[in-house]
């Protein structure tokens, strides 16, 4: 039997991105294809390395991290965000090394947007780094990305389910990942108490590293930001999801996991994988029909 194809779109969502994983491992073992991957934020880091041939190394290093090691990761010296990035993007370059988007085996576009110009921006060709960087650069917390002279910041903000980029795919399927599904209670166990030596080596190295505690604290500037960002996602996604439905789409709960618990990568891609397989076995949903982008909306390509 001929292989069913498919454009894969991976929306945004912190931590909650790592379900992507789990979606791509449960569609390959169910015999689809995937042809073509669009992403924002945490989806264009997955897609990107996917369509790179280097999810496996990525995710290797996932299940082997803990929150300490993650922090570590934050250098605390952005402009115009909490974090500059560099440290974290020398560690993706040497798990996937940084290849052209246009020789990617699949392809692959990643999503971001442009702060001054106030438009979504498709970036098909190029540094893969570079495009994802741009693309996860969550107001506040990362400083924005400067490419091709456009000061990037995390498509989310304005494509959370980016779609759009998919409709000219000549694939049998398109399926959507959306991060920012109906709040679920009960998703998993009460947590186990933390382990106390754990907890304290994270609560001095935030000490030595002097994050004040109005960007920390709870209901602090961090979580306000976080929660905003998360509510107005929810919301652009869903108009998204209306206006171009996919011809399925896999529903993430929002609350599945904080934005930065990238601590719990063994749990969240073990539920990507379980739901996308619940979600096969329940049948396709949407038109099936590509749909038509007005001229007036079109986004910059770069």
């Amino acid at each position: 039997m001929k292989q069913k194809t498919v454009s894969l779109v991976l929306g945004s969502g912190g931590a909650r991105g790592m379900a992507h994983i789990g979606v791509i491992k449960c569609l390959e073992e169910h015999g689809y294809k995937i042809e073509s991957v669009s992403g924002c934020s945490m989806g264009a880091l997955v897609g990107g390395f996917y369509a790179a041939g280097k999810l496996d190394n990525y995710t290797e290093w996932l299940r082997k991290i803990d929150t300490l090691d993650m922090l570590k990761l934050l250098d605390l010296k952005g402009s115009g965000g909490l974090v500059s990035g560099e440290t974290l993007m020398e560690k993706m370059r040497e798990l996937v090394g940084d290849p052209l988007i246009e020789e990617l085996p699949i392809k692959f576009t990643a999503v971001a947007s442009d702060v001054k110009e106030e438009k979504e921006i498709w970036i098909n060709r190029g540094s893969l780094m570079h495009a994802v960087r741009a693309s996860i650069s969550i107001p506040l917390f990362f400083t924005p990305h400067q490419h091709i002279g456009r000061l990037l910041i995390d498509g989310g903000v304005l494509n959370p389910v980016p779609i759009a980029p998919t409709f000219d795919d000549n694939t049998d399927l398109t399926i959507a990942v959306n991060l920012g599904g109906d709040i679920e209670p009960n998703l998993f166990p009460p947590k186990k108490e933390i382990d106390r030596s754990v907890s304290a080596r994270i609560k001095e190295y935030l000490q030595n590293i002097a994050i004040p505690d109005t960007i920390m604290q709870e209901y602090g500037m961090y979580e306000i930001v976080s929660q905003s960002i998360e509510a107005m996602q929810g919301t652009i996604a869903r108009m998204k999801l209306a206006a171009y439905p996919p011809d399925m789409v896999i529903e993430i709960p929002r609350n599945l996991c904080g934005m930065m618990e990238f601590n719990r990568a063994n749990e969240i891609i073990e539920y990507g994988y379980r739901i996308c397989g619940k979600r096969l076995n329940g049948g396709t949903a949407g038109s099936g029909v590509k749909a038509l982008v007005l001229t007036d909306q079109l986004p910059d390509v770069v």
